[in-house]
């Protein structure tokens, strides 16, 4: 096979492009570009090569090759063709889904500052991204709790002077929008200034608080110089909390990468006016590239889903193709992105700086990965499996009495969760409260999709934790041995403190875990992610329900009607303090008044 692989390949034009690796089954498992395909492609075929290369060539069976115009056309094409295949041995990151951005639109009279997932053109200012949606909303929170912006649901200007101002202005943390002698400039102002913070120029707007806050205090408005002397210390501790963690606003980020046996490390540190502000990591598969390559698939995969760029970006070495990426970048961020490998001075301190971050984190995972393996091996022996339960399977059902009975599978491989792999199901053959039958359904459901090839439901974990004791664990067990499965099943046991004390097997037999210090904490995490998975889509439903049951009591609103309703108002308490004017804007005449009417005595009960 490798001698016809071989020949194939010393018959390629000395031409760049790419190159597409197969196995056996068609699959696509590698995917490359090259200056010159003849030369790339059939050193894979020559001599020997490091372990995982050697691995990946020995799964080949065959290749395409698309030729490009240019070594610039190849890297895009290249690009395009790993984020659509994903293939096996290609480095890859996180999907950047995990980065939303802060939305704000300054063209409103009272702008909100919001999460969105990704960037839209609709004329809105997007700051980020940010490494979550929590550190996101914690962002918001603080610069919001800085410059006094509201957080309520209070729509503005619809209800100022309506109301007396919540408890958020009475402990300082708003400064009172609702109050009709506060203006729409003077929020605008507030906002331009929040803006300037998520920015990371907080050393300007530090300099303008503390001057107008001297000048008040000469002129005697002491009342003003204390608001003005809060709102200072709030900035000066955003700025100690570095709340600015992303590369979108930083001018300089420096990349270091550690080259581990089993895993590996990407960082990036964002920097500001040479200041250090934040470090952003990924832990990776070792890559079958050589560190250069390997960074320049990283560097792509952190930039481009992203769209934002910095203006310099310090590498430890030159990747072979740093012309045509700095291009890239240069062309998709609209202006100048430099490559650089400082060799003296601060900016390499800072490189060497990023490179001990990058072995510090695969070391401390190497370490943790370490402990994980031996606890996933401990609990083999534990419940006599013939192999580590490397992908385990957490089912719980959470209802209040017979109304909105759900169920939750978390998904956790190697001892970690696996968000993405977690799936919610509503008990649907049930009317009333029973535990063990909803736990039949759920496992039946999970294993029939199985099945039928559902690859969202694939593969089958290597043990199922079931929620509650031998009996629940039998009624899954009996589940899944009718449908011809035969997986190892085990219920999660409570203790009087509602701590995970135990596993029990489908006919009774204890397993104790409180023993091992490492199983406990693990069954027991699985135990609560599970709960909280469950509860959380319980009380999503209940919500839902209560909304939709509420609003369609009401004669004249159908579906399309509370839905047009709730997006323009947000709440059912916001449509119920409306005006009849203003869901006069939104819904027909007659509809409107029977809202109005409704939720003002004459129809509500």
């Amino acid at each position: 096979m490798r001698d016809t692989l071989r020949e194939k390949a010393n018959a390629l034009p000395k031409s760049p492009g790419v190159y597409i690796m197969m196995d056996k089954s068609g699959e696509v498992i590698y995917v490359g570009k090259a200056i010159a395909l003849k030369n790339r492609v059939s050193s894979y075929f020559h001599g020997e090569h490091e372990p995982k290369t050697e691995l990946m060539v020995s799964k080949v069976a065959s290749f395409d090759v698309i030729i490009a115009n240019s070594e610039f056309e190849a890297l895009v094409l290249e690009n395009q063709l790993i984020k659509h295949h994903m293939p096996k041995y290609n480095i890859r990151l996180r999907d950047d889904k995990g980065h939303p951005f802060i939305r704000v639109d300054t063209r409103e009279e009272y702008p909100r500052f919001s999460v969105a997932s990704k960037k839209r053109s609709d004329g809105a200012r997007y700051l980020g991204p940010y490494a979550g949606r929590n550190v996101a909303h914690a962002a918001i929170d603080a610069v919001s709790k800085a410059f006094g912006l509201p957080t309520c649901t209070r729509q503005f200007p619809r209800d100022i002077g309506k109301e007396r101002p919540c408890l958020n202005m009475h402990i300082g943390s708003c400064r009172g929008w609702c109050l009709p002698e506060r203006g729409a400039g003077e929020y605008s102002e507030a906002v331009r200034s929040a803006i300037t913070a998520f920015d990371g120029h907080a050393e300007k707007l530090i300099a303008d608080i503390t001057r107008e806050m001297e000048q008040a205090a000469e002129e005697m408005k002491f009342e003003r110089a204390a608001e003005l002397r809060d709102r200072l210390r709030a900035v000066r501790e955003l700025t100690k909390r570095q709340l600015v963690i992303s590369g979108a606003r930083a001018d300089t980020d420096v990349i270091g990468f550690y080259r581990g046996e089993a895993r590996s490390c990407f960082v990036v540190l964002h920097c500001i006016d040479g200041k250090l502000l934040d470090k952003d990591f990924e832990l990776i598969d070792t890559p079958i590239e050589d560190d250069s390559e390997a960074i320049s698939g990283l560097l792509r995969q952190y930039y481009l889903p992203r769209e934002t760029f910095p203006r310099v970006i310090l590498l430890p070495g030159a990747p072979p193709d740093a012309q045509v990426l700095e291009l890239l970048f240069t062309q998709t961020a609209e202006h100048r992105v430099e490559l650089n490998v400082p060799r003296r001075g601060d900016k390499r301190k800072l490189v060497e700086t990023a490179a001990v971050n990058a072995r510090e984190e695969t070391e401390r995972a190497t370490t943790r990965e370490e402990k994980t393996r031996k606890t996933i091996e401990w609990l083999q022996k534990a419940m006599a499996l013939d192999a580590p339960p490397a992908r385990m399977e957490a089912y719980d059902i959470s209802n209040t009495g017979s109304e909105e009975i759900v169920a939750s599978m978390t998904v956790f491989e190697n001892g970690k969760p696996k968000k993405a792999a977690y799936r919610r199901f509503a008990i649907k053959s049930l009317e009333s409260q029973d535990d063990y039958h909803s736990m039949e359904e759920v496992v039946t459901r999970r294993a029939k999709r199985f099945l039928d090839g559902d690859e969202k439901f694939s593969p089958l974990p290597d043990v199922f934790l079931i929620d509650g004791g031998q009996a629940h664990a039998n009624v899954a067990s009996a589940a899944l041995g009718a449908l011809g499965i035969a997986a190892p099943v085990f219920g999660m046991v409570k203790d009087d403190r509602h701590r995970t004390r135990a596993l029990v097997t489908p006919d009774g037999r204890e397993i104790g875990i409180d023993a091992n210090p490492a199983a406990f904490a693990l069954i027991g995490t699985i135990q609560e992610e599970t709960h909280r998975f469950a509860v959380e889509f319980h009380r999503e439903r209940r919500s839902k329900n209560v909304r939709k049951s509420k609003l369609d009591a009401i004669p004249g609103v159908g579906e399309v009607r509370r839905k047009a309703l709730l997006k323009a108002f947000g709440s059912l308490s916001a449509i119920s303090d409306a005006g009849l004017e203003e869901l006069c804007k939104i819904v027909p005449k007659n509809a409107a008044d029977a809202v109005f009417n409704f939720f003002h005595g004459e129809g509500e009960k």
